[in-house]
């Protein structure tokens, strides 16, 4: 998917999500920027994009200001359903209004979007297997790997030579994590990884 809008406050960041041998894993770098300026997890405390919701992990890419809302909004809405791809369509849906009416998302992007935009960009991974969701609400289901934000290509590239030779997805989403840190500007370590047994 395309990348999100640049913002001042962004997580410009590389996120990854693998599934092998009944393996989950998701990771992401811990760098925010700022334009020029780059905020590196030595000067915050909270420097991973990826909150935790009842075993589920969902990775944010885009405004800085997504993860604080995020939180929010997992904490007042308990019975969130992100186990299957329908259910994560449903689950967006049902949040894009609440995003407008109580945290103020603005969701114009382009003149001719069919519809309004969620403006983030997610990767979520679970006991269920690995989904990506893009602004417009797509939501897609992964059978090996993949991964969103400015080193994306990168990250790709890595987990793609690396896929069939290294044993767990954590080994594979490591691979990506370090490939996007070397070669995005926008991206650096340390990492942050989650892995989970696939159900």
């Amino acid at each position: 998917g395309p990348l999100p809008p640049f913002r001042f406050d962004s997580v410009m960041t590389t996120l990854v999500a693998v599934r092998k041998n009944k393996e989950i894993a998701i990771a992401a770098d811990s760098l925010t920027t700022f334009g020029a300026p780059r905020l590196s997890a030595y000067f915050t405390s909270a420097s991973a994009p990826i909150v935790n919701h009842r075993g589920t992990y969902i990775g944010l890419c885009g405004s800085a200001a997504h993860q604080l809302v995020f939180e929010s909004l997992l904490a007042k809405h308990e019975d969130l359903d992100f186990s299957t791809r329908r259910a994560i369509f449903e689950t967006f849906r049902k949040l894009h209004p609440i995003l407008k009416e109580q945290h103020f998302l603005n969701p114009k992007e382009e003149e001719d979007d069919p519809y309004e935009s969620t403006q983030m960009t997610a990767l979520i991974a679970n006991a269920h297997g690995i989904f990506g969701v893009y602004s417009m609400r797509e939501v897609f289901e992964y059978n090996h790997f993949w991964a969103v934000g400015s080193g994306r290509e990168f990250a790709l590239g890595a987990m793609h030579s690396m896929y069939g030779r290294l044993r767990s997805a954590s080994a594979v989403a490591k691979a990506g994590i370090d490939a996007g840190t070397t070669f995005d500007k926008n991206s650096a370590l340390p990492l942050t990884i989650y892995t989970l047994p696939l159900r």
